[in-house]
């Protein structure tokens, strides 16, 4: 039988009277109970009613592993202000029993100073971190946080590929599995990340071979994102011996559990695979329940999500949240002294806007590229544009007065100003890299500055796009030589190759790469205080002749 992603209540239905009609499967049942989380993205509001919403639970469906699946970082002024050390103490007095990194717990990392605040955050965890195709050998910075591969007693705050834990007497293997996409899309650095397929492969085997038979995989590869890094329906297809899946990423909203019971070739599999995730930003508490037979095969999964706003905050969380809060909004709520007379949208496809940041020049992409490039000229007049990845965009500015909280908020991930020197070849490859996938979205996109003319066909392949690339020197609009060599200026991330940059990348790893300045909403606020009148607008900085 094949499943449905789409109709997860089937799946489950069919699989779990199909399997209960086998005469052996109840000789000796174990039902394992697993509360969890994920993508919570700096909503360390959400703690108070999510604590009350695990009481209650428990209360109901008894004890059982508590599990995140990763992203605690990027999205609020909470993660700005704090760098995930608020969220890490309420899920210490939740008692979670592990967690996996997600992509966006790479976004603070630094080429010369690694990881520190997420070090920091493991550090000051009670509960162990978890990642089987994640290798944290070559960061300094978590050398006395590295456990041995397998621990039956794992330390607060410690890594490790899995873990052993007791549920009801009965021992349950839990690893953990990071996306790929952390290599382009955020900033590992030296932290490695291998094949998900091939550490999962690895993980069943040392468990089994320890006599683990319940194996959860604790994963942030998405429920069925990209197929070219991986995701946890074709973990489940490919991988024997996983028994449950509870994934992040894509911000999936399983209302219950999904089984895979069949492989990637629809043949069926040796034992089923159940799947759970639990939406977005703490807006949920997932809760499964998993019945395994005495051979420990999965014969029955139910589940459900509990609303976070149904439940009342807890007094205690809502204590130790006020002095959170009360340092975010004052940080919020300072002025920076400018009046925007309109505001400046941040239009993306998935809010039915015809245009996007991601697609397409706009207004507010061109003001932050334009505050890059003076930023970047106070270093090196020679600067001849800024590149600003759409990815990096994330929330229009508002009419009215500018304050800090809105500039953090359009640009979260503190990003540093770099100058990179180039040459003219890199510099077309890298504009064709950004329009690969255009009109479509792509974080790759590139907005960019004042004295910019790019010209492209978005009806030829990918990789042979641009018709045209020209940038101002002398005062003239001139074409670029594909010999000669430029200073420009992006973000660091972009810099080292976020968002598949490769050309950049290679900038990077040349040592032809310098960060030099402040944070990505720092310079926005400089070069709007430094503005006399703020009338940003698309005026053709970028032209795709395809839909002239």
């Amino acid at each position: 039988m094949s499943i449905s992603p789409r109709a997860p209540w089937r799946a489950t239905t069919l699989v779990a009277a199909m399997l209960a009609l086998s005469p052996c499967v109840f000789a000796a049942p174990f039902t394992l109970t697993i509360y969890h989380t994920n993508d919570l993205h700096g909503r360390t509001d959400q703690y108070p009613q999510l604590v009350t919403a695990l009481e209650q639970a428990r209360a109901e469906y008894g004890e059982g592993l508590l599990l995140d699946a990763g992203d605690l970082y990027s999205g609020t002024l909470y993660f700005n202000e704090f760098k995930g050390l608020d969220a890490v103490k309420f899920m210490n007095l939740m008692g979670y029993d592990a967690l996996v990194p997600g992509n966006h717990e790479f976004d603070l990392g630094d080429p010369e100073e690694g990881h520190q605040a997420l070090a920091a955050l493991f550090e000051a965890a009670e509960f162990p971190i978890v990642g089987a195709n994640l290798d944290f050998s070559a960061s300094p910075e978590f050398a006395d946080l590295l456990g041995e591969s397998i621990s039956a007693t794992p330390m607060p705050g410690h890594l490790y590929d899995g873990v052993i834990l007791e549920q009801g007497g009965e021992r349950i293997g839990v690893f953990g599995l990071s996306t790929q996409a952390s290599e382009t899309v955020s900033s590992p650095g030296a932290v490695t990340i291998s094949d998900y397929r091939a550490a999962a492969n690895a993980m069943v085997e040392a468990f089994t071979a320890q006599g683990v038979n319940k194996i959860v995989a604790l994963t942030h590869l998405g429920y069925d994102s990209d197929p070219s890094v991986g995701n946890d329906l074709l973990l489940a297809q490919h991988v024997e011996g996983v028994d449950v899946i509870i994934g992040g990423h894509s911000h999936t909203r399983l209302e219950s559990p999904v089984i895979v019971d069949e492989n990637d070739l629809g043949e069926p599999k040796a034992a089923p695979t159940v799947i759970g995730q639990a939406g977005e930003y703490g807006q949920y508490l997932g809760v499964m329940q998993v019945t395994f037979d005495d051979e420990g095969v999965v014969t029955a999964a139910t589940g459900e999500l509990l609303a976070a706003e149904d439940f009342e905050a807890n007094a205690e969380a809502v204590a130790m949240l006020e002095p959170f809060t009360a340092r975010i909004e004052e940080v919020r709520d300072a002025q920076i002294g400018v009046a925007l007379p309109q505001t400046l949208p941040n239009p993306r496809h998935g809010s039915g806007d015809e245009q996007s940041v991601r697609a397409d020049e706009t207004a507010l992409g061109n003001l932050i590229a334009d505050g890059q490039l003076a930023a970047a000229r106070r270093v090196n007049p020679d600067t001849v544009l800024a590149l600003q990845n759409g990815g990096g965009v994330r929330e229009p500015l508002a009419a009215g007065e500018v304050t800090v909280g809105e500039l953090i908020a359009v640009q979260p991930f503190g990003n540093r100003l770099t100058l990179m020197d180039v040459t003219g070849a890199e510099l077309w490859e890298t504009f064709e890299i950004a329009l690969a996938h255009a009109p479509e979205e792509s974080g790759a996109f590139l907005q960019t500055s004042q004295g910019t003319e790019v010209v492209y066909d978005s009806r030829e392949p990918a990789g042979e796009r641009l018709v045209s690339l020209k940038v101002t020197q002398d005062g003239e609009l001139v074409d670029i030589d594909p010999d000669a060599t430029y200073v420009i200026a992006t973000n660091n991330f972009t810099a080292a190759g976020g968002d598949n940059h490769t050309a950049l990348e290679a900038a990077f790893e040349d040592d032809r790469s310098h960060i030099v300045g402040n944070t990505d909403w720092e310079m926005l606020r400089d070069y709007l205080v430094a503005q006399e009148d703020i009338a940003p607008q698309v005026e053709g900085r970028i032209v795709d002749i395809a839909r002239e």
